[in-house]
């Protein structure tokens, strides 16, 4: 069962707060972020921020690593030729950060590595510090990703390095 403040949090946050929290340049920002990170692995990187949920979603019980799970494959980051996506979601409305892996990262990057990074997006994002808090994000993703998974001869970027805005 949701929780009243809970509900409360989602229902009253507007769509147009995602846009203010991350600006045209930050986006900007962190797509080159992202684009020059993925020149140094073999990894795809997937950022989508949604304001909140539905209260159908609500009423349900989904959790924030519920619709993330859910992103993972609308935005199709597992269709990757090495399963090497890697999506950071965040639900605005909760301040909750999760990190989807591909299956070809199992065993690579450990869970408490993933949820290390989620935790410090999380103070950075509670400072209000959208921008930074997500490119630092991406820094550290981007040096687990190249001691484990190397870049490749004739990699492509295989997923849209922009931030997507639900």
């Amino acid at each position: 069962m949701v929780g009243f403040k809970r509900m409360l949090r989602h229902l009253l946050l507007p769509d147009w707060r995602v846009r203010q929290c991350f600006p045209p340049r930050t986006q900007e920002e962190v797509a080159a972020a992202i684009a020059a990170s993925e020149s140094r692995h073999a990894g795809e990187i997937r950022f989508v921020v949604e304001s909140s949920l539905t209260p159908a979603q609500l009423l349900r019980g989904v959790t924030a690593r519920d619709r993330a799970i859910e992103v993972f494959s609308s935005q199709r980051v597992w269709d990757t030729e090495d399963n090497s996506g890697v999506l950071i979601y965040l639900l605005l409305a909760d301040r909750d950060v999760e990190i989807v892996a591909d299956r070809g990262l199992n065993g690579r990057v450990s869970p408490d590595e993933w949820e290390a990074v989620c935790r410090r997006m999380e103070q950075a994002f509670g400072k209000r510090e959208f921008g930074p808090g997500t490119l630092a994000a991406v820094a550290e993703i981007s040096c687990l990703l190249a001691d484990r998974l190397p870049p490749r001869a004739g990699d492509r970027n295989e997923l849209p390095d922009r931030p997507v805005l639900l």
